[in-house]
């Protein structure tokens, strides 16, 4: 069993701020008979999670699963895939394709095999989440600084490709 959830949806500065680009939130994954709590960056969430639909993922990764925050939305090149850098703290854990679905290892070592269209399941309905309170709230500023700009292009550039194949 795999699900997981968001809610109390938030900016880091109160009120609707257009200057922040990171939205959190309250998260609750439910991993087998596990279950994780956690407040934190929910957009970098979302971006790993589309990631790991195509992607084996590992404990070695850049960042955590459920992380605590996102300092650096760093782009490559082409502007079609982004890196998100923030602090240690988070939860995590591995996912591996197998067959017609995905083994996912907690760090308590525990496993569980999800079948693949139930994983995306879960996957697509946490993004529709966090995509709706983007869109909920007001337009973005774009940032002037280019690295910042590319970063937040880049964001949005992957996930439109993995969620919508745009």
């Amino acid at each position: 069993m795999f699900d997981i959830d968001v809610s109390n949806m938030h900016w880091i500065t109160e009120g609707d701020d257009p200057n922040d680009l990171c939205a959190h939130g309250d998260m609750v994954a439910i991993i087998g008979d596990e279950r994780f709590e956690f407040s934190g960056t929910i957009s970098a969430t979302a971006i790993y999670l589309l990631k790991t639909l195509t992607e084996n993922r590992t404990f070695e990764d850049e960042n955590q699963m459920m992380p605590c925050c996102g300092h650096f939305y760093i782009a490559n090149e082409t502007l079609d895939n982004v890196t998100i850098l923030g602090c240690n703290k988070g939860v995590d854990w591995e996912t591996t394709h197998v067959d017609n679905g995905v083994k996912i290892k907690t760090e308590s070592e525990k496993e569980v095999f999800v079948i693949y269209e139930e994983y995306k399941k879960a996957v697509f309905d946490f993004c529709d989440k966090v995509e709706g309170f983007y869109k909920s709230c007001l337009k973005k500023n774009i940032p002037d600084d280019e690295f910042e700009r590319n970063g937040y292009i880049a964001f949005w550039n992957e996930w439109n490709r993995r969620r919508f194949g745009k």
